[in-house]
């Protein structure tokens, strides 16, 4: 096992691999799915911190997102990386993430946009880093007329953790290559 960054998030010991993100910064990888203990207490963590809310709409950590719904709201959203069958008019934005290496699209269908109308709204993920994501989905949510309470993250990565206007369990620091 190559470098690991160790963290307590929500009362669980994890060991993050240290990934390359280019050739000046590398950081570590925080994945949450198929680990139902750091899913399970992020999500309660969070809805402890969080302003009451009637939608959570996700980017990235759909696992979060479903928990928080299930102990809290009992409805999310989830901004789709391409258009489905199922997607009827839907509206995108494109966003530039920091662990992608080209530009994406993020859709919600007519039928999302219905369910965010009016409604306050939770944005959570799993790491907000850059914040290009973030304001992907802030836009969409916009665009379908909801209206943003509060942005929720696990863990703050970087200059993240300096915002005020985020809410997060732990910082993650970056790591300079050859530094």
């Amino acid at each position: 096992m190559g470098e690991v960054y160790k963290i307590n998030i929500a009362g669980c010991d994890r060991e993050l691999p240290i990934c390359p993100i280019d050739d000046h910064m590398d950081i570590a990888g925080f994945v949450m799915f198929s680990d139902v203990e750091i899913t399970e207490r992020t999500a309660q963590a969070l809805m402890e911190k969080c302003p009451e809310h009637d939608v959570t709409a996700e980017s990235k950590g759909i696992p979060l997102a479903y928990e928080m719904a299930r102990i809290g709201c009992r409805n999310y959203v989830v901004a789709r990386k391409g258009i489905k069958a199922y997607m009827e008019d839907p509206i995108h934005v494109e966003v530039k993430s920091i662990t992608t290496d080209h530009g994406q699209k993020l859709y919600l269908s007519k039928a999302d946009c219905e369910n965010l109308k009016g409604k306050r709204i939770l944005i959570v993920d799993d790491v907000i880093s850059t914040g290009e994501s973030l304001q992907a989905i802030e836009r969409l949510v916009e665009k379908a007329g909801g209206e943003i309470v509060a942005k929720a993250a696990i863990l703050a990565e970087g200059d993240a953790a300096k915002r005020s206007d985020i809410i997060f369990l732990e910082e993650l620091p970056l790591f300079p290559v050859g530094g």
